[in-house]
C-alpha cells in the first residue's frame, strides 16, 4: 500500500494533529511512510504523539502553534518546512462548534467560530501554498469540513455556515492554485465518536450512542472512529486521488442516502 498510496517520504504535517481525528491521521500518514510533523496549539501534546509515531518506526517531528491568525499560521507551517526539509502535504484538522441559539448569537461567538473554522483554513493555505509554489512540488492541501455545512445547523449556525464556506474555499484555492500541480480537496465528516465527544456523553451519562444514530435512521447505525476519517484525508493526500481537486467527500454513515420521512408510500 505504501507504494500504491506514493506517500514514502513525503513530508506531510497535520494540524490538530495531538488528539481525535488529527492523531489518527498523523500516525496513518506515518503508517504508510510519510515524514510527518504534528502541529497542534498544545505543543506538548503533539510532541506526545510523535513520540508514539517514533517508538512505531515512523519518521516524525511536531512543533506548536496557533493558526488563528495569518502570522501565527505562517510560523506554524513555516516551521514544520524547516524541520521536515520540505512540505508537500498539509492536512487542517482545526475546527470547534460553538452551540448557541441565533437569537442568543453575540458578535464575538459569532466571529471566533468563523475565524476558527473558515478564516485559519485560508492562513494555513495561503502559507503551505507560497512554500509549495517556491519549492515547485504538486502539494496537496486537505480539511476537514462538516456536514453541519451540508445541511442547516440549528444551535451552531456560526459553525455551519463556516463549515459551507471552507467548502467554497476548497474550489477557489483548487482553482486558483490548480495551475501549480496544487490539489485542495476535504472531508466532510457526520458523527465521529473522538474523544472530545465521548466525554461529552459520559458526563451526560449516555451509554447507548449509537442508539440515537439509529433512531434517527442512520442506514449504518453507530458512530464512526477518527480512523474512519483519517482514511479518506490520506487517500486525498495520495497518488490515488491524483486527478482530484476542489472536492469535499461527504463521509457520514450513509446518513444523506436517506430517505427523512420514514419510507411510506402514501398512495396506499
Amino acid at each position: 500500500m505504501t507504494d500504491t498510496l506514493g506517500l514514502t517520504g513525503t513530508p506531510a504535517m497535520v494540524i490538530g494533529g495531538a488528539s481525535g481525528i488529527g492523531r489518527a491521521t498523523a500516525q496513518m500518514l506515518a503508517d504508510v511512510g510519510a515524514k510527518v510533523c504534528v502541529a497542534d496549539l498544545d505543543g506538548d501534546a503533539a510532541a506526545a504523539v510523535a513520540e508514539e509515531i517514533a517508538a512505531s518506526g515512523g519518521t516524525t517531528c511536531s512543533i506548536g502553534g496557533d493558526v488563528l491568525s495569518p502570522e501565527g499560521a505562517a510560523a506554524t507551517v513555516d516551521g514544520a518546512h524547516e524541520a521536515l526539509g520540505g512540505l508537500e502535504v498539509v492536512v487542517n484538522i482545526v475546527g470547534f462548534a460553538a452551540w448557541k441559539p441565533l437569537l442568543e448569537m453575540d458578535r464575538a461567538t459569532w466571529d471566533h467560530d468563523l475565524n476558527r473554522n473558515l478564516s485559519q483554513h485560508m492562513y494555513v493555505g495561503q502559507a503551505a501554498a507560497r512554500h509549495f509554489i517556491d519549492d515547485g512540488v504538486a502539494g496537496r492541501i486537505a480539511v476537514v469540513a462538516s456536514v453541519s455545512g451540508l445541511y442547516g445547523a440549528p444551535n451552531h449556525a456560526a459553525y455551519g455556515a463556516a463549515k459551507a464556506g471552507l467548502m467554497a474555499l476548497t474550489r477557489s484555492m483548487a482553482d486558483e492554485w490548480g495551475r501549480h500541480g496544487i490539489r485542495v480537496n476535504g472531508v466532510a465528516p457526520d458523527c465521529i465518536a473522538t474523544p472530545r465527544v465521548v466525554a461529552g456523553f459520559e458526563a451526560a451519562g449516555v451509554e447507548d450512542r449509537d442508539a440515537i444514530l439509529q433512531a434517527d435512521g442512520m442506514p449504518l447505525g453507530r458512530w464512526g472512529t477518527p480512523e474512519e476519517i483519517a482514511g479518506p484525508l490520506v487517500f486525498l493526500c495520495s497518488q490515488m486521488s491524483s486527478f482530484m481537486s476542489g472536492q469535499t467527500l461527504v463521509v457520514d454513515g450513509g446518513q444523506r442516502a436517506h430517505f427523512p420521512h420514514g419510507g411510506t408510500n402514501p398512495m396506499k
